[in-house]
Protein backbone atom coordinates (compact mmCIF):
# COMPACT_ATOMS: atom_id res chain seq x y z
CA UNK A 1 0.00 0.00 0.00
CA UNK A 2 2.88 2.29 0.79
CA UNK A 3 3.82 4.45 -1.80
CA UNK A 4 7.36 6.10 -2.24
CA UNK A 5 7.53 9.71 -1.93
CA UNK A 6 9.95 11.47 -4.45
CA UNK A 7 10.95 15.01 -3.52
CA UNK A 8 11.69 17.66 -6.46
CA UNK A 9 13.10 20.91 -5.79
CA UNK A 10 10.42 23.27 -6.30
CA UNK A 11 8.45 24.94 -3.98
CA UNK A 12 6.52 22.00 -4.14
CA UNK A 13 8.49 20.99 -0.75
CA UNK A 14 6.56 22.82 1.45
CA UNK A 15 3.37 20.58 1.11
CA UNK A 16 5.78 17.22 1.52
CA UNK A 17 7.70 18.58 4.17
CA UNK A 18 4.47 17.36 6.11
CA UNK A 19 5.13 14.02 6.64
CA UNK A 20 2.19 11.87 6.61
CA UNK A 21 1.97 10.03 10.26
CA UNK A 22 1.61 6.40 9.86
CA UNK A 23 -1.57 4.65 8.22
CA UNK A 24 -4.05 3.80 10.98
CA UNK A 25 -4.79 0.83 11.75
CA UNK A 26 -6.86 -1.29 14.20
CA UNK A 27 -4.61 -3.13 17.17
CA UNK A 28 -5.60 -6.93 16.51
CA UNK A 29 -9.00 -8.04 17.01
CA UNK A 30 -9.86 -7.37 20.65
CA UNK A 31 -11.33 -4.02 20.40
CA UNK A 32 -8.35 -2.40 22.13
CA UNK A 33 -7.02 1.47 22.08
CA UNK A 34 -4.03 2.96 22.17
CA UNK A 35 -1.74 6.25 23.01
CA UNK A 36 1.68 7.04 22.47
CA UNK A 37 2.15 5.70 26.42
CA UNK A 38 -0.76 3.04 27.33
CA UNK A 39 -2.92 0.47 25.53
CA UNK A 40 -6.41 -0.64 26.97
CA UNK A 41 -9.17 -3.45 25.98
CA UNK A 42 -11.67 -4.98 28.23
CA UNK A 43 -11.54 -9.02 28.67
CA UNK A 44 -14.96 -10.48 28.57
CA UNK A 45 -14.63 -14.34 29.37
CA UNK A 46 -14.51 -14.53 32.97
CA UNK A 47 -18.44 -13.36 33.20
CA UNK A 48 -17.39 -9.81 33.84
CA UNK A 49 -15.45 -7.33 31.48
CA UNK A 50 -12.06 -6.54 32.94
CA UNK A 51 -9.63 -3.89 31.99
CA UNK A 52 -6.75 -4.59 31.01
CA UNK A 53 -3.97 -1.79 30.30
CA UNK A 54 -0.06 -1.86 29.57
CA UNK A 55 1.93 -2.16 26.54
CA UNK A 56 1.11 -3.23 23.08
CA UNK A 57 3.89 -3.19 20.26
CA UNK A 58 2.96 -4.14 16.63
CA UNK A 59 6.22 -4.80 14.08
CA UNK A 60 5.60 -5.43 10.47
CA UNK A 61 8.10 -7.24 8.21
CA UNK A 62 7.21 -6.98 4.85
CA UNK A 63 8.96 -9.30 2.06
CA UNK A 64 8.11 -9.74 -1.75
CA UNK A 65 4.12 -10.46 -1.82
CA UNK A 66 4.54 -11.50 2.21
CA UNK A 67 3.21 -8.92 5.25
CA UNK A 68 4.45 -10.54 8.64
CA UNK A 69 2.73 -8.59 11.26
CA UNK A 70 3.24 -9.56 15.33
CA UNK A 71 1.66 -8.64 18.16
CA UNK A 72 2.47 -8.45 21.93
CA UNK A 73 0.89 -7.24 24.99
CA UNK A 74 2.13 -7.10 28.38
CA UNK A 75 -1.11 -6.03 30.56
CA UNK A 76 -3.00 -5.99 34.14
CA UNK A 77 -5.93 -4.54 35.86
CA UNK A 78 -5.99 -2.30 38.87
CA UNK A 79 -6.78 -5.15 40.61
CA UNK A 80 -3.64 -7.05 39.80
CA UNK A 81 -4.99 -9.77 37.18
CA UNK A 82 -2.63 -10.35 34.59
CA UNK A 83 -2.95 -10.84 30.63
CA UNK A 84 0.44 -11.66 28.12
CA UNK A 85 -0.63 -12.24 24.73
CA UNK A 86 1.67 -12.94 21.29
CA UNK A 87 0.25 -13.15 17.83
CA UNK A 88 2.49 -13.39 14.47
CA UNK A 89 -0.35 -13.22 11.39
CA UNK A 90 1.12 -13.53 7.78
CA UNK A 91 -0.91 -11.82 4.87
CA UNK A 92 0.23 -13.20 1.53
CA UNK A 93 -0.76 -9.81 -1.05
CA UNK A 94 -1.58 -10.64 -4.85
CA UNK A 95 -1.26 -7.34 -6.94
CA UNK A 96 -3.27 -6.49 -9.87
CA UNK A 97 -1.46 -3.84 -11.20
CA UNK A 98 -3.78 -3.52 -14.77
CA UNK A 99 -6.90 -2.50 -12.25
CA UNK A 100 -4.69 -0.99 -9.16
CA UNK A 101 -5.83 -3.13 -6.92
CA UNK A 102 -4.50 -5.46 -4.16
CA UNK A 103 -5.82 -8.60 -2.40
CA UNK A 104 -4.74 -9.77 0.88
CA UNK A 105 -5.14 -13.00 2.92
CA UNK A 106 -4.15 -13.24 6.32
CA UNK A 107 -3.13 -16.23 8.37
CA UNK A 108 -2.03 -16.96 12.22
CA UNK A 109 1.51 -18.38 11.76
CA UNK A 110 1.95 -18.48 16.06
CA UNK A 111 0.14 -17.60 18.96
CA UNK A 112 0.02 -17.84 22.40
CA UNK A 113 -2.38 -16.00 25.27
CA UNK A 114 -2.70 -16.39 28.88
CA UNK A 115 -4.79 -14.73 31.55
CA UNK A 116 -4.25 -14.83 35.29
CA UNK A 117 -6.93 -13.43 37.73
CA UNK A 118 -6.25 -12.38 41.29
CA UNK A 119 -9.14 -15.26 42.40
CA UNK A 120 -6.46 -18.29 40.39
CA UNK A 121 -8.27 -18.79 37.31
CA UNK A 122 -6.18 -18.93 34.76
CA UNK A 123 -7.36 -19.03 30.54
CA UNK A 124 -4.72 -19.94 28.15
CA UNK A 125 -5.52 -20.01 24.40
CA UNK A 126 -4.47 -23.49 23.06
CA UNK A 127 -6.12 -22.94 19.76
CA UNK A 128 -6.49 -20.30 17.11
CA UNK A 129 -7.85 -21.26 13.68
CA UNK A 130 -8.24 -17.70 11.75
CA UNK A 131 -8.60 -16.18 7.99
CA UNK A 132 -9.30 -12.33 7.22
CA UNK A 133 -9.50 -11.50 3.48
CA UNK A 134 -9.46 -7.92 2.29
CA UNK A 135 -9.09 -5.79 -0.82
CA UNK A 136 -7.12 -2.38 -1.76
CA UNK A 137 -7.95 -0.04 -4.26
CA UNK A 138 -5.66 1.67 -5.43
CA UNK A 139 -6.39 5.03 -6.56
CA UNK A 140 -4.36 8.73 -6.83
CA UNK A 141 -5.77 10.66 -3.75
CA UNK A 142 -7.34 7.71 -1.81
CA UNK A 143 -7.03 4.06 -0.95
CA UNK A 144 -9.98 2.03 0.09
CA UNK A 145 -10.06 -1.19 1.60
CA UNK A 146 -12.31 -3.42 3.31
CA UNK A 147 -12.07 -7.08 4.54
CA UNK A 148 -13.46 -9.71 6.84
CA UNK A 149 -12.52 -11.49 9.45
CA UNK A 150 -13.74 -15.37 10.61
CA UNK A 151 -11.80 -17.07 13.27
CA UNK A 152 -12.71 -19.51 16.31
CA UNK A 153 -10.61 -19.19 19.84
CA UNK A 154 -10.42 -22.67 22.06
CA UNK A 155 -9.29 -21.41 25.87
CA UNK A 156 -8.56 -23.68 28.55
CA UNK A 157 -9.82 -22.34 31.75
CA UNK A 158 -8.27 -23.70 35.16
CA UNK A 159 -9.46 -22.83 38.52
CA UNK A 160 -9.69 -24.07 42.15
CA UNK A 161 -13.66 -24.45 42.10
CA UNK A 162 -14.44 -25.57 38.97
CA UNK A 163 -11.36 -27.31 37.74
CA UNK A 164 -10.52 -27.22 33.80
CA UNK A 165 -12.91 -26.37 31.47
CA UNK A 166 -13.50 -25.52 27.99
CA UNK A 167 -14.29 -21.80 26.11
CA UNK A 168 -15.12 -21.49 22.63
CA UNK A 169 -14.89 -18.01 21.07
CA UNK A 170 -16.41 -17.21 17.33
CA UNK A 171 -15.73 -14.52 16.01
CA UNK A 172 -16.88 -13.07 12.75
CA UNK A 173 -15.99 -9.20 11.45
CA UNK A 174 -14.97 -6.77 8.83
CA UNK A 175 -12.46 -3.63 8.60
CA UNK A 176 -13.17 -0.94 6.55
CA UNK A 177 -10.46 1.83 6.08
CA UNK A 178 -8.69 4.87 3.40
CA UNK A 179 -5.62 6.23 3.21
CA UNK A 180 -4.27 9.52 1.57
CA UNK A 181 -1.60 12.01 2.41
CA UNK A 182 -3.98 14.11 5.03
CA UNK A 183 -5.58 11.19 6.50
CA UNK A 184 -6.38 7.39 7.14
CA UNK A 185 -9.17 5.95 8.96
CA UNK A 186 -9.33 1.97 10.07
CA UNK A 187 -12.84 0.92 11.25
CA UNK A 188 -13.14 -2.79 12.99
CA UNK A 189 -16.49 -4.08 13.71
CA UNK A 190 -16.07 -7.82 15.65
CA UNK A 191 -19.21 -10.11 16.87
CA UNK A 192 -17.65 -12.25 19.40
CA UNK A 193 -19.78 -15.48 20.33
CA UNK A 194 -18.76 -17.10 23.64
CA UNK A 195 -19.45 -20.46 24.42
CA UNK A 196 -19.01 -21.64 28.29
CA UNK A 197 -20.01 -24.72 30.67
CA UNK A 198 -22.51 -21.94 32.23
CA UNK A 199 -24.25 -20.55 29.27
CA UNK A 200 -23.13 -18.18 26.22
CA UNK A 201 -23.04 -14.66 25.65
CA UNK A 202 -22.48 -12.39 23.21
CA UNK A 203 -19.94 -9.18 22.65
CA UNK A 204 -20.09 -7.17 19.87
CA UNK A 205 -16.82 -4.72 19.40
CA UNK A 206 -16.28 -1.29 17.47
CA UNK A 207 -12.91 0.08 17.33
CA UNK A 208 -11.81 3.40 15.11
CA UNK A 209 -8.54 4.62 14.73
CA UNK A 210 -7.88 7.82 12.74
CA UNK A 211 -5.56 10.21 11.93
CA UNK A 212 -5.87 13.68 10.02
CA UNK A 213 -4.03 16.73 9.20
CA UNK A 214 -6.63 19.92 9.52
CA UNK A 215 -5.64 23.60 8.39
CA UNK A 216 -6.30 26.01 10.95
CA UNK A 217 -6.47 29.84 10.09
CA UNK A 218 -4.16 31.31 13.06
CA UNK A 219 -4.44 35.35 13.64
CA UNK A 220 -1.48 37.69 14.21
CA UNK A 221 -2.97 39.58 16.53
CA UNK A 222 -0.39 42.32 16.85
CA UNK A 223 -1.55 45.41 14.21
CA UNK A 224 2.25 46.61 13.30
CA UNK A 225 2.95 43.45 11.58
CA UNK A 226 3.75 42.99 7.91
CA UNK A 227 1.19 40.48 8.04
CA UNK A 228 -2.19 39.64 9.56
CA UNK A 229 -2.17 35.64 10.15
CA UNK A 230 -1.10 32.54 8.91
CA UNK A 231 -2.56 28.79 8.09
CA UNK A 232 -1.12 26.00 10.66
CA UNK A 233 -1.22 22.56 9.74
CA UNK A 234 -2.79 20.32 12.71
CA UNK A 235 -1.43 16.82 12.71
CA UNK A 236 -4.01 14.26 15.36
CA UNK A 237 -5.04 11.13 15.92
CA UNK A 238 -7.21 9.36 18.10
CA UNK A 239 -8.93 5.68 18.60
CA UNK A 240 -12.11 4.90 20.00
CA UNK A 241 -13.95 2.25 21.10
CA UNK A 242 -17.39 0.85 22.15
CA UNK A 243 -17.93 -2.63 23.57
CA UNK A 244 -21.86 -4.29 23.83
CA UNK A 245 -22.14 -7.01 25.60
CA UNK A 246 -24.66 -9.92 26.74
CA UNK A 247 -23.57 -12.26 29.44
CA UNK A 248 -26.63 -13.74 30.71
CA UNK A 249 -25.04 -15.61 33.31
CA UNK A 250 -22.87 -13.04 34.70
CA UNK A 251 -22.44 -9.17 33.97
CA UNK A 252 -26.16 -8.77 32.13
CA UNK A 253 -26.08 -6.74 29.42
CA UNK A 254 -24.38 -2.94 29.11
CA UNK A 255 -21.85 -1.04 27.13
CA UNK A 256 -18.27 0.31 27.55
CA UNK A 257 -16.07 2.68 25.85
CA UNK A 258 -12.64 3.64 25.63
CA UNK A 259 -11.04 6.32 23.95
CA UNK A 260 -7.22 7.52 23.15
CA UNK A 261 -5.74 10.77 22.08
CA UNK A 262 -2.01 11.38 21.02
CA UNK A 263 -0.49 14.99 21.66
CA UNK A 264 -1.57 17.30 18.51
CA UNK A 265 1.33 18.46 16.23
CA UNK A 266 1.63 22.15 14.87
CA UNK A 267 3.52 23.23 11.88
CA UNK A 268 3.00 26.69 10.66
CA UNK A 269 3.14 27.77 6.88
CA UNK A 270 4.38 30.88 4.96
CA UNK A 271 2.53 33.44 4.86
CA UNK A 272 1.03 34.20 0.98
CA UNK A 273 1.44 38.54 0.21
CA UNK A 274 -1.04 38.93 -2.73
CA UNK A 275 -1.70 42.47 -3.21
CA UNK A 276 -5.03 41.96 -5.51
CA UNK A 277 -7.17 39.91 -3.53
CA UNK A 278 -7.50 41.68 -0.34
CA UNK A 279 -11.50 42.04 -0.87
CA UNK A 280 -11.84 39.04 -2.95
CA UNK A 281 -14.67 36.61 -2.33
CA UNK A 282 -12.49 33.95 -2.59
CA UNK A 283 -9.31 35.11 -0.47
CA UNK A 284 -9.28 32.69 2.42
CA UNK A 285 -9.04 29.70 -0.45
CA UNK A 286 -6.02 31.11 -2.14
CA UNK A 287 -3.97 32.26 0.82
CA UNK A 288 -4.92 28.54 2.14
CA UNK A 289 -3.54 26.98 -0.89
CA UNK A 290 -0.61 28.79 -1.40
CA UNK A 291 0.32 28.43 2.05
CA UNK A 292 0.23 24.82 1.44
CA UNK A 293 2.46 24.98 -1.89
CA UNK A 294 -0.37 23.97 -3.76
CA UNK A 295 0.00 27.18 -5.47
CA UNK A 296 4.08 28.47 -6.23
CA UNK A 297 3.01 31.79 -7.58
CA UNK A 298 6.36 34.00 -7.45
CA UNK A 299 4.15 37.50 -8.57
CA UNK A 300 2.85 39.75 -6.33
CA UNK A 301 -0.93 39.71 -7.88
CA UNK A 302 -2.81 36.29 -8.43
CA UNK A 303 -5.06 37.52 -10.99
CA UNK A 304 -8.44 35.74 -9.25
CA UNK A 305 -10.59 36.64 -11.87
CA UNK A 306 -8.86 35.32 -14.89
CA UNK A 307 -8.93 32.24 -16.51
CA UNK A 308 -7.72 28.98 -14.19
CA UNK A 309 -5.70 26.85 -17.26
CA UNK A 310 -5.77 23.47 -17.79
CA UNK A 311 -2.23 23.01 -16.81
CA UNK A 312 -2.55 24.58 -13.64
CA UNK A 313 -5.10 22.90 -12.03
CA UNK A 314 -3.94 19.94 -13.09
CA UNK A 315 -0.82 20.72 -11.08
CA UNK A 316 -2.99 21.81 -8.06
CA UNK A 317 -4.46 18.93 -7.59
CA UNK A 318 -1.73 16.97 -7.81
CA UNK A 319 -0.27 19.03 -5.03
CA UNK A 320 -3.30 18.87 -3.25
CA UNK A 321 -2.90 15.09 -2.81
CA UNK A 322 0.93 14.82 -2.59
CA UNK A 323 0.52 12.87 -5.84
CA UNK A 324 3.41 10.66 -6.04
CA UNK A 325 5.75 10.68 -8.87
CA UNK A 326 8.10 7.29 -9.44
CA UNK A 327 11.63 8.52 -9.28
CA UNK A 328 13.22 8.51 -12.79
CA UNK A 329 16.20 5.39 -13.65
CA UNK A 330 19.23 6.71 -14.26
CA UNK A 331 20.23 6.90 -18.14
CA UNK A 332 22.76 8.69 -20.09
CA UNK A 333 24.20 11.43 -18.92
CA UNK A 334 22.89 15.09 -21.10
CA UNK A 335 20.08 12.52 -22.15
CA UNK A 336 17.13 15.47 -22.86
CA UNK A 337 13.44 13.69 -21.38
CA UNK A 338 10.99 13.53 -24.26
CA UNK A 339 7.74 15.34 -23.54
CA UNK A 340 4.36 13.40 -24.05
CA UNK A 341 2.61 16.22 -25.72
CA UNK A 342 4.31 18.96 -27.96
CA UNK A 343 2.66 21.86 -25.37
CA UNK A 344 4.43 20.35 -22.60
CA UNK A 345 8.34 21.40 -21.70
CA UNK A 346 10.00 18.67 -19.97
CA UNK A 347 12.12 20.71 -18.14
CA UNK A 348 9.43 22.23 -15.96
CA UNK A 349 10.05 21.41 -12.92
CA UNK A 350 6.38 20.93 -12.31
CA UNK A 351 6.07 18.37 -15.46
CA UNK A 352 6.26 15.42 -14.19
CA UNK A 353 2.86 16.04 -11.70
CA UNK A 354 1.33 16.42 -15.43
CA UNK A 355 3.36 13.67 -16.78
CA UNK A 356 2.28 11.53 -13.52
CA UNK A 357 -1.82 12.82 -14.08
CA UNK A 358 -1.94 11.57 -17.39
CA UNK A 359 -0.23 8.28 -16.54
CA UNK A 360 -2.78 7.67 -13.45
CA UNK A 361 -5.88 8.88 -15.99
CA UNK A 362 -6.82 11.45 -13.74
CA UNK A 363 -6.92 14.35 -16.67
CA UNK A 364 -6.65 13.54 -20.76
CA UNK A 365 -5.19 15.42 -23.65
CA UNK A 366 -7.18 17.30 -25.96
CA UNK A 367 -5.17 14.90 -28.95
CA UNK A 368 -2.87 12.83 -29.39
CA UNK A 369 -0.10 15.19 -30.04
CA UNK A 370 -1.64 18.48 -27.51
CA UNK A 371 -1.92 18.20 -23.73
CA UNK A 372 -4.15 21.72 -24.15
CA UNK A 373 -2.04 22.71 -21.34
CA UNK A 374 -2.97 26.81 -21.37
CA UNK A 375 -6.65 25.89 -22.66
CA UNK A 376 -9.15 27.94 -20.28
CA UNK A 377 -10.26 24.44 -17.60
CA UNK A 378 -14.53 24.35 -17.64
CA UNK A 379 -16.27 22.82 -14.58
CA UNK A 380 -17.09 19.90 -16.27
CA UNK A 381 -13.45 19.37 -16.69
CA UNK A 382 -12.45 20.16 -13.19
CA UNK A 383 -14.70 18.27 -11.40
CA UNK A 384 -13.98 15.44 -13.62
CA UNK A 385 -10.03 15.20 -12.80
CA UNK A 386 -10.88 15.67 -8.99
CA UNK A 387 -13.73 12.88 -9.60
CA UNK A 388 -11.31 10.33 -11.12
CA UNK A 389 -8.52 11.40 -8.63
CA UNK A 390 -10.78 10.08 -5.89
CA UNK A 391 -11.56 6.95 -8.03
CA UNK A 392 -15.25 7.45 -7.25
CA UNK A 393 -16.15 8.04 -11.25
CA UNK A 394 -17.79 4.47 -11.19
CA UNK A 395 -20.40 5.38 -8.43
CA UNK A 396 -22.42 7.72 -10.94
CA UNK A 397 -26.23 5.86 -11.51
CA UNK A 398 -26.30 3.33 -14.48
CA UNK A 399 -25.87 5.31 -17.81
CA UNK A 400 -29.16 6.92 -19.35
CA UNK A 401 -29.74 8.57 -15.60
CA UNK A 402 -30.83 12.48 -15.61
CA UNK A 403 -28.94 14.84 -13.10
CA UNK A 404 -31.60 17.35 -11.42
CA UNK A 405 -29.92 20.44 -12.59
CA UNK A 406 -32.34 22.17 -15.59
CA UNK A 407 -29.03 22.29 -17.38
CA UNK A 408 -29.00 18.46 -17.80
CA UNK A 409 -28.44 18.58 -21.31
CA UNK A 410 -25.66 20.87 -21.34
CA UNK A 411 -23.82 18.47 -19.63
CA UNK A 412 -20.66 16.76 -21.76
CA UNK A 413 -21.44 13.11 -22.00
CA UNK A 414 -17.74 12.52 -20.83
CA UNK A 415 -18.13 14.60 -17.30
CA UNK A 416 -21.92 13.41 -16.52
CA UNK A 417 -20.77 10.95 -14.47
CA UNK A 418 -18.11 13.09 -12.94
CA UNK A 419 -20.36 15.71 -12.68
CA UNK A 420 -22.97 13.76 -10.65
CA UNK A 421 -20.54 12.16 -8.33
CA UNK A 422 -19.03 15.43 -7.27
CA UNK A 423 -22.50 17.18 -6.85
CA UNK A 424 -23.51 14.32 -4.59
CA UNK A 425 -19.97 14.84 -2.34
CA UNK A 426 -21.18 18.45 -2.17
CA UNK A 427 -17.74 19.36 -4.19
CA UNK A 428 -19.83 21.63 -6.40
CA UNK A 429 -23.13 23.09 -6.98
CA UNK A 430 -25.55 24.87 -8.47
CA UNK A 431 -26.63 28.51 -9.03
CA UNK A 432 -30.17 30.14 -7.29
CA UNK A 433 -31.47 28.59 -11.07
CA UNK A 434 -30.68 25.26 -10.35
CA UNK A 435 -28.02 24.92 -12.92
CA UNK A 436 -24.34 23.27 -12.66
CA UNK A 437 -23.18 25.39 -15.80
CA UNK A 438 -20.84 22.91 -16.67
CA UNK A 439 -19.40 24.47 -19.83
CA UNK A 440 -18.50 27.59 -17.47
CA UNK A 441 -14.76 28.63 -17.57
CA UNK A 442 -13.27 28.27 -14.17
CA UNK A 443 -11.90 31.54 -12.85
CA UNK A 444 -8.32 31.22 -10.46
CA UNK A 445 -10.87 32.34 -7.45
CA UNK A 446 -13.39 29.69 -8.11
CA UNK A 447 -10.97 27.19 -8.84
CA UNK A 448 -9.40 27.69 -5.88
CA UNK A 449 -12.94 27.34 -4.09
CA UNK A 450 -13.20 24.06 -5.96
CA UNK A 451 -9.77 22.89 -4.42
CA UNK A 452 -10.42 23.78 -1.10
CA UNK A 453 -13.41 21.63 -0.48
CA UNK A 454 -11.58 18.80 -2.17
CA UNK A 455 -9.31 19.24 0.92
CA UNK A 456 -11.98 19.27 2.94
CA UNK A 457 -13.49 16.71 1.87
CA UNK A 458 -9.92 14.26 1.78
CA UNK A 459 -9.47 15.88 5.57
CA UNK A 460 -13.53 15.81 6.88
CA UNK A 461 -15.76 13.55 4.86
CA UNK A 462 -13.77 10.43 4.73
CA UNK A 463 -13.12 10.48 8.17
CA UNK A 464 -16.67 11.27 9.16
CA UNK A 465 -18.13 8.26 6.76
CA UNK A 466 -15.69 5.56 7.83
CA UNK A 467 -15.15 6.86 11.59
CA UNK A 468 -18.76 8.17 12.79
CA UNK A 469 -21.07 6.50 10.13
CA UNK A 470 -19.32 3.33 10.69
CA UNK A 471 -19.38 3.23 14.59
CA UNK A 472 -22.50 4.66 15.33
CA UNK A 473 -25.30 3.27 12.99
CA UNK A 474 -23.77 0.18 11.50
Amino acid sequence: MKRITVYIATILLMLIMFTPAASAKVIDYNGGVQDEYMYEEFFFLSGSPIKFTGKATVTEKETKNQLTSTYKFTLTSNAGDKLTRSVVYVSDLKNYDTKNQTTSKKTVKSYSEKVTLTDKSTYTLDDYQFSDGAIIDNNPATDYYSGNVIARKIYLKTSPAAGKQTITVHMTGRDVGYENFWGSTDTQIIDYEIITPVGTSFVKSKVSDSKSKVLEYEVHTPTLSSFEGGHAVISSSSMVAEYTYNIPYGAGSGNLYLYKEKTPKIERLIVPKFRDIANHWSKPNIEKLYSLGIFDESSNFFSPDAAMKKDQFTISVAKAVDLRVLEEKTTKKNTVKKALFEDLDPKDPNYVYIESALNKGIVSPVNANKFGAKDSITRAQAATIIVRSLGLEGRAPSPGYKTKFIDDNKIPKEAKDSIYVASALGLIEPDKKNRINANEVLTRGKASQLLVRYLNFLESDLKQNYRDDMLYFN
